[in-house]
């Protein structure tokens, strides 16, 4: 089967085209023929090599969630499974690939009206929005900003900050026309990237989601009202610096919090029940799925070059 690969890494030029054999389900797997494969912000920072202290090596696969048919599975496995539609999660990687294997656990029955490329465009991201959003104790009622709201993770965080309820939704981004398409999705405000503009834009908020970390999130501390909490969800620019947690301490009368979030945290049932709910929100038009681009399998260097480049709105979704 086709997979792409990191051959080296570094750029988007370290991915390579690779044959593999089709992998086998072992006990409590499936396999499945993937129609669709979402490209995360994650991916591309594994790609960089910024995490390779953690274990990734040369050779790894991208991906963490497909799209397809069943076509196999394990041992323990009920053999109903193969030929249904499902969405499935493959972990930190191994999704980029025709034949993927799955846990049981981790897949999830498509709905009718939902398609595999709005599946992988929601699966993730959607629960990574919702269980943030909970960490950080959202309320109706309460004044929220999304730090990098162009990507997925962004996205459906001001749809369901909104649908919750937000008194308002400001958003971070790179232009107007973003900022207007956000604006239609839920946003009330939209500021800069630095968080600044927002004409009449709160001037402090309860909740801040970071998708973003890196180098500027300790200034975002400033915007945060009394008692105000930053959950980060996502570093697509890197780690914060080692100080900046003296923000906070030099804040120390307003009572911030600050906390990081990842859906590795939350039991699989309790993935699966939002999950299914947001399935059927957006099979009903309830949520919308936002989809950059198509892109073959064989163009992931391509879909890669364009996160790098910060053109994406929404997700890229390969093809094999």
């Amino acid at each position: 089967m086709k997979a792409i690969a990191i051959r080296t890494y570094g750029g988007p030029e370290g991915l390579a085209v690779v044959d593999l054999p089709t992998p086998v389900p072992a006990a409590g797997q499936v396999l499945v023929a993937t129609e669709a494969v979402g490209v995360g912000g994650v991916d591309t920072v594994i790609r960089s090599g910024a995490l390779a202290a953690y274990g990734f090596k040369e050779g790894f696969i991208p991906g963490s969630e497909v799209s397809g048919t069943v076509t196999a599975v394990g041992d323990g496995v009920d053999a109903s499974w193969i030929g249904r539609r499902v969405w499935g999660f493959t972990g930190t990687g191994g999704g980029y690939v025709e034949q993927a294997v799955v846990p049981v656990e981790e897949i999830l029955p498509l709905p009718s009206g939902l398609s595999a490329v709005d599946a992988v465009t929601l699966g993730s991201s959607g629960t990574v929005a919702h269980f943030g959003l909970r960490h950080a104790q959202f309320a109706s009622g309460e004044r929220v900003l999304v730090r990098g709201a162009a990507g997925s993770i962004g996205i459906m965080a001001v749809q369901l900050a909104a649908r919750g309820g937000a008194a308002a939704v400001a958003v971070t981004t790179s232009s107007a026309e973003r900022g207007e398409r956000l604006r239609r999705l839920g946003a009330t405000h939209v500021l800069d990237r630095s968080g600044e503009g927002g004409d009449g834009a709160p001037a402090g908020y309860d909740v801040i989601i970071d998708v973003v970390a890196g180098a500027d999130m300790p200034s975002f501390f400033d915007r945060l009202d009394p008692n105000g909490r930053l959950v980060a969800v996502g570093a697509v620019a890197g780690q914060p610096p080692a100080d900046f947690g003296a923000k906070i301490m030099a804040a120390f009368q307003k009572s911030l919090s600050f906390a990081t979030f990842s859906a590795a945290t939350v039991a699989p049932a309790d993935r699966r029940a939002v999950r299914e709910e947001q399935f059927a929100a957006a099979g009903r038009g309830e949520i919308e799925t936002v989809v950059h681009e198509l892109l073959p399998l064989d163009a992931a260097v391509l879909a890669h070059r364009k996160m790098d480049a910060g053109e994406v709105f929404g997700r890229i979704v390969l093809t094999p």
